[in-house]
Formats: C-alpha cells, sequence, structure tokens
C-alpha cells in the first residue's frame, strides 16, 4: 500500500503503536511484502466476503466514462481498477467514446507483481509510486480512487492535498475504507470477530498473524467517518459525503475537485 518515503518528524499510528513515519513506511512496506501473494484472500477473512459488494457499490459511485483517466492509488492487485475499466468500456460500447486509462499505482512493488501476475484489462496500466508524492502532474485525472489503503499511509492528510492536486476542476474523490460500524452491537460482534478470530485465522492461512494483527488495529485506530468527511473538506473538496456500508463497517467517502 502507499506510504511516506521521506523523514518528517512526525509520529503516524502503526496499529495500537505511535511510531515515527519514516519507520511506519517501512512497517507497513513489511506488512504488504508478507501478505500481497495472499491479499485478495486476506480481504475476505477480514470482511467475510462481504469487500466485493463493497467494492462494487463503490464502483458503482465513482461512475467511470469514456475516455477518462482514473487514478486508482493503493491499487494492490488490480481490483478496483479491473471494475473501472470494465464499466469505462460498458459505457464506451453503449454511447461510444474514447478508452479509458486507468492507472494502478501502489507503494508496494510486491504488490504490483502480484496484480500484473493476476491480470489486467486493456485499459490498465501499473506503477510504484508514493500516495503522498503523486509522480503525476497538476489537474491531469478525472477520477482518483483510493480503497482500503488511506488507513496505511503515514500522512493522510497529505496524501488527500495530493488527491486534489491531482484532479481536474470538477474531478471526483472516492475512498472506500474500513470504518466505524454506527451500532454498539454491529460494532461489538465487529470487534469481537476482529480482533479474536482475524489475526488467528491469518496465522493458520497466511502464516502471518502480526501482519493480520497490525491490520484490525489501523483499522481501530482509523478515523470515523465525520472527522474523516472534515479532513477531505479541509483538504480542498467540496461536496463531501459519506455512504455507510453494512451498517457502517465500511464507508464510502465521495467529494469533488470544484
Amino acid at each position: 500500500m502507499t506510504h511516506a518515503s521521506a523523514s518528517t518528524g512526525k509520529t503516524s499510528s502503526f496499529g495500537f503503536r505511535d511510531v515515527d513515519a519514516t519507520e511506519k513506511v517501512q512497517l507497513v512496506r513489511g506488512v504488504f511484502d508478507s501478505v500481497a501473494s495472499s491479499y485478495d484472500l486476506m480481504n475476505d477473512l477480514m470482511s467475510g466476503g462481504v469487500h466485493r459488494l463493497w467494492k462494487d457499490a463503490a464502483a458503482a459511485k465513482l461512475n467511470p466514462r469514456p475516455g477518462e483517466t482514473i487514478l486508482d492509488v493503493a491499487g494492490g492487485t488490480g481490483d478496483m481498477a479491473r471494475r473501472y475499466a470494465k464499466m469505462a468500456r460498458a459505457a464506451q460500447e453503449r454511447r461510444g467514446g474514447d478508452d479509458a486509462s486507468v492507472i494502478v499505482l501502489d507503494y508496494n512493488a510486491e504488490m504490483i507483481m502480484a496484480g500484473v501476475h493476476k491480470g489486467g484489462e486493456p485499459e490498465m496500466s501499473w506503477s510504484v509510486g508514493d500516495a503522498m508524492a503523486l509522480p503525476l502532474p497538476d489537474a491531469s485525472v478525472d477520477a482518483y480512487s483510493i480503497s482500503f489503503g488511506i488507513r496505511n499511509v503515514a500522512d493522510i492528510p497529505q496524501a488527500l492535498r495530493e488527491a486534489r492536486r491531482v484532479l481536474k476542476p470538477g474531478g471526483r474523490f472516492l475512498c472506500l475504507e474500513f470504518s466505524r460500524p454506527t451500532a454498539s452491537a454491529i460494532r461489538k460482534a465487529y470487534d469481537a470477530w476482529s480482533f479474536h478470530a482475524i489475526p488467528r485465522i491469518g496465522g493458520w492461512v497466511a502464516g502471518d498473524r502480526d501482519s493480520y494483527q497490525y491490520l484490525v488495529e489501523s483499522i481501530r485506530r482509523f478515523p470515523d467517518q465525520t472527522t474523516f468527511k472534515g479532513m477531505i473538506e479541509d483538504a480542498g473538496f467540496s461536496r463531501v459525503t459519506v455512504t455507510n456500508l453494512s451498517g457502517g463497517v465500511a464507508a464510502i467517502h465521495h467529494g469533488w475537485a470544484i
């Protein structure tokens, strides 16, 4: 996933620990080096398989169109990018237009390699890069998405500012992320499942309990829906909306570069 690359003197959360932001980069890179080969299975474990429905809902919200340049940051093995490419092509077949361009960008080369091995769509390209220093010019993309990656970034406000920088006027921002269940009963049930079951299953299935423990803790440390909405607005986005999924276990944050 994506992280910072230079020492800033800032601290950042790594699970329940606070570490130097630069150290977080290396720690998170280690997590995703470890889980790259089982990443799609990991998402199934962490969401009970429901992440596929969440991703479908997020892709529909982004509404890819023919001729657009879409940047999928922390794109991992390309799950979202494949959806975008297919949706843009389907729209192109209905009403014409140019081919879309879907850029998968991830800080972790192992994740990109796993995605390339899995295969892509003709509209997709793959790139290793940093969410906090995107290798793209100002106002160069029509839509920016980041799915289950923003919580792994060492400096979230900087990543949001970079998203705003690379979007064209009128461009769309979308973030799909684990969030805060809105009902206490759901929250308690999800906590019990995530903290007790997921690390054990990660140990059994992937031989890596510690990485799964971090991922669960990183969900708990991530800002709630209202707080994160404010962070997106602070980065310069307008008309920011929140769509809760599965009672707030995950949420789609959407905004406009206006």
